[in-house]
């Protein structure tokens, strides 16, 4: 690959040496020679004039129409070693304008050999341009025409060294291309698999918050009505009553999960209301005694359902694990934030050894809501849970 074959995105920026290129040959090639036949004869001056114009039209045509099928590249930088040989000739010598037009025969070529071989004829005609009107004379080796070919030689050195340069440049920015293509496609595998893992830990958390949390009840239920179906028959219906009802309620966190209902499974209102149902219902189900205080916030979606998921998680680790015959919970409304603490006057636990899905659960759950749970318990001391979430950033509902 060589620089002349551009990719469509460099296009632009050799489009844009090429027309800082002709500004620099208008400024020093084409006025300079208009400027050197003054002094001609006006035969000499016009046709002199009359070929600057015509290879600057030419050179317009060529740079603003590049797919034109009369004059392409190749037909221009023949007409332009025409036009600097007989420039040559009308002034006895061409060699600073061939030197100025010496990047044109490398910026309208596409492969290096077509660069040298129109420069090396335009270098021809250079000189034989200048010799023509003078004739052979000593001068000849040491005048226009040297300067012509050395200023040919460098051009094709420093052309073939650029050229080289280019492509090496143009490898590594396409090994580098096929680098970031592929560092792209691993970091959107990364990506999708953090967010599949991410996606399985919420579920995972919702499913142990809501469906095996009901499950357990429907377990210990169904454990106290078959030890109660005899001796204690009332009891024992409404303990059914109760297996139906969390039956029911499971079902429809089972609908939520998979997407079948777009609520969250909590049913709109205050967050006092959904709090006082679940107490009740732990109560109904496990005859404890809870006091509650629960005033009337109006809090966005997302807090209540996180706020109601610390209630049913720690009362169902009370229920199992605790041995509490009281329960407490305050909700408080603080400023910037709300806080719901619950306490149990039950056997306690280690916090630092605890190991639980729940309790991790709850962090990440508030966690999301810029939330923190801290957790306070000791051996033969009960429990305390405080949950303390911002109202302020989720209003959003």
């Amino acid at each position: 690959m060589s620089q002349w074959q551009q990719q469509p995105s460099d296009r632009l920026t050799l489009d844009r040496i090429r027309r800082w290129n002709l500004a620099g040959w208008i400024l020093l090639g084409l006025l300079p020679t208009a400027v050197a036949v003054a002094d001609r004869s006006p035969a000499r001056k016009f046709w002199l004039l009359g070929l600057l114009a015509l290879i600057a039209l030419c050179h317009t045509v060529t740079l603003t129409r590049p797919r034109n099928r009369v004059l392409n590249r190749r037909a221009y930088l023949g007409v332009l070693a025409l036009v600097l040989g007989a420039s040559s000739y009308l002034l006895d010598g061409g060699a600073a304008f061939y030197v100025v037009s010496l990047p044109q025969f490398w910026l309208f070529t596409r492969v290096p050999r077509e660069a040298v071989a129109f420069s090396g004829a335009a270098a021809a005609f250079t000189v034989f341009g200048g010799t023509l009107g003078q004739g052979w004379s000593p001068q000849f080796l040491t005048g226009n025409a040297v300067f012509t070919v050395i200023a040919y030689a460098a051009g094709v050195g420093l052309g073939l060294w650029m050229h080289r340069f280019i492509g090496q440049s143009n490898e590594r920015q396409e090994q580098l291309t096929a680098e970031l293509a592929l560092t792209q496609e691993e970091l959107a595998a990364a990506y999708q698999r953090q967010g599949a893992a991410e996606e399985r830990e919420r579920m995972a958390r919702e499913i142990h918050d809501t469906l095996a949390q009901g499950f357990a009840s429907i377990v210990v239920l169904a454990e106290a009505a078959r030890s109660a179906v005899g001796a204690d028959p009332e009891r024992c219906a409404q303990q059914l009553a109760s297996i139906e009802q969390t039956a029911r309620e499971n079902l429809t966190e089972a609908r939520v999960l998979v997407g079948s209902v777009p609520a969250s499974g909590v049913a709109p209102g205050s967050v006092a209301t959904t709090l006082r149902r679940t107490l009740d219902r732990f109560v109904q189900d496990t005859g404890l005694t809870v006091t509650a205080e629960l005033p009337d916030i109006d809090l966005d979606q997302r807090t209540r359902v996180a706020l109601l998921r610390c209630t049913q998680e720690s009362l169902a680790n009370v229920r199992k694990h605790s041995g509490a015959s009281t329960v407490g919970v305050v909700l408080t409304e603080v400023p910037g934030g709300v806080e719901l603490e619950i306490t149990d006057d039950g056997n306690g636990f280690v916090v630092e050894e605890s190991r639980g899905f729940g309790l991790d659960g709850m962090r990440w759950r508030l966690a999301e809501l810029d939330g923190e749970l801290t957790v306070t318990s000791s051996l033969g001391d009960g429990t305390r849970i405080l949950a303390t979430l911002p109202t302020q950033s989720h209003e959003h509902g």
